[in-house]
């Protein structure tokens, strides 16, 4: 399989956008993951992206192996925690959380996982994560020990793209965290996209397709969806589609 960061580095230079469901293997089991795969199969998604803030069951392997044994969607580590690491998935976001001040986050628990990854010899990926506020206390922000960057400081979310980007980390993931009563607002995503270069991938509180096709105007390249397919796998097919009509009305304007 192509290195998950090339594909999507080539898929930004075309314009094209991507969508990437959001699964936590202690909210799944068998039956629902079996679901879930169908559903996106039938619907085109890019992307699957597993982990959770806790994972209090270590499932992790046995989900991904699920999920692979099933398809050939690309699934991508997107860990809360050092234990979070799987040899079986095709790529990890090695997430430096930089919107926060805690240095666990930053660096340390980077140190504790780092030779395990390495001897999974899976594709890592360097992701700045800047946890935003979504109107709602969220896991992340409780066990980051962390506050996020408040919904109306565009500004301050830009410069700390900017500066996670000059750092060297190839990625940019602006998250509202799981359940948040508010997405990501459309301007910070503008402002953010247009000050960097790196991929953005923007998740947290999308609740519809309408939203998803909004944030992918806005410069999102990836929309990462995950709570509110756990209540409603159907979406899946509606977001789905809202995403990829992005695609196909660009390559319509370039045609014309």
């Amino acid at each position: 399989m192509q290195d998950v960061y090339l594909q999507i580095i080539e898929k930004k230079k075309v314009k094209r956008k991507s969508f990437s469901v959001l699964i936590d293997p202690d909210k799944v089991d068998e039956k629902s993951i079996d679901k879930i795969v169908s559903l996106s199969l039938d619907a085109g998604v890019d992307y699957f992206f597993v982990g959770g803030s806790l994972v209090v069951i270590n499932a992790i392997d046995e989900c991904i192996r699920q999920i692979k044994q099933r398809c050939g969607i690309p699934v991508v580590l997107f860990p809360g925690a050092p234990s979070q690491v799987s040899r079986h998935a095709d790529a990890l976001l090695f997430l430096s959380l930089i919107s926060g001040r805690n240095p666990e986050l930053l660096i340390g628990q980077h140190v504790i996982s780092a030779p395990a990854i390495k001897s999974y010899g899976i594709e890592v990926i360097p992701t700045g994560y800047i946890v935003v506020d979504g109107g709602a206390p969220t896991s992340v922000s409780y066990i980051s020990n962390t506050a996020p960057i408040p919904s109306d400081k565009n500004d301050i979310a830009m410069c700390t793209a900017m500066a996670g980007e000059m750092l060297g980390l190839k990625l940019i993931y602006m998250d509202a965290g799981s359940g948040a009563k508010r997405p990501v607002s459309k301007e910070m995503i503008e402002k953010v996209s247009a000050s960097i270069q790196a991929p953005l991938i923007v998740g947290g509180g999308i609740k519809d397709a309408q939203k998803a096709v909004e944030n992918c105007h806005a410069g999102a390249d990836i929309v990462v969806v995950g709570n509110a397919i756990e209540k409603e796998a159907s979406l899946i097919k509606d977001i789905s589609a809202g995403i990829h009509s992005c695609n196909a009305a660009h390559a319509q304007a370039i045609e014309s």
